[in-house]
């Protein structure tokens, strides 16, 4: 393989040289449990990013998403998050059998800073508790239970450089990525087009969200 860099991090104690140390702020503002002003963010919240890895430490980060509140809080050391349809891939869940760490991002439209949590997570299938969850009269088969170790707030800095909630700096829909002809070249078959592609997620957008 060709490199490509000359200089790395070599060790904790470098990069820490490098970036000096966190504030008494940012060492403190990490708390065990989920107290009311972090009940009351997963409330307003409709989409989180979950994190896990596989017992070779091979990464995953899906999207979940879902009207405000749709993570259920169950106590001050667990929440719920319901498994929806979707392409029956389940990386996050296979990955949860295999190593039960996560990570959690919690983000609220318009608002810089964000939710993080972490902690252990295990899959359930209870029918009474996933009940709570359904939408439509639907509820969830699945849920991902996490027992929350950390939360804490997250700057908005990436946020604010981005743009991200700006819509003046959104590309106009034809400047974006055409996503139906991306996924009909990644897969590669016959019959595979981009316009059948894009009529399967516009059938999936309308007809299997629950």
């Amino acid at each position: 393989m060709t490199i490509l860099f000359k200089k790395y991090m070599a060790n904790p104690e470098e990069l820490r040289t490098m970036l000096g140390s966190p504030s008494i702020r940012g060492q403190n503002k990490v708390i065990s449990a989920i107290d009311e002003h972090c009940r009351e963010f997963i409330r307003k919240s409709p989409f989180v990013v979950l994190a896990t890895s596989d017992a070779a430490g091979n990464c995953d980060s899906s999207p979940r998403g879902d009207a405000p509140g749709f993570v259920y809080v169950v106590d001050d050391q667990h929440l719920i998050i319901p498994e929806r349809p979707g392409n029956k891939r389940a990386d996050s869940m296979f990955n949860l059998l295999e190593n039960p760490r996560v990570g959690l991002l919690f983000m609220i439209p318009g608002m810089g800073e964000t939710l993080r949590i972490n902690g252990e997570a295990t899959i359930i299938r209870d029918e009474d508790i996933l009940e709570k969850m359904a939408v439509n009269g639907k509820p969830p088969q699945l849920g991902i239970v996490v027992k929350v170790e950390q939360c804490f707030m997250h700057c908005g800095k990436a946020f604010k450089r981005s743009g991200l909630w700006e819509q003046k700096k959104w590309l106009a829909k034809e400047e974006q990525p055409n996503a139906a002809k991306i996924i009909a070249d990644h897969v590669n078959l016959p019959g595979m087009t981009e316009e059948v592609v894009a009529e399967a997620l516009l059938d999936g957008y309308k007809n299997k969200l629950y």
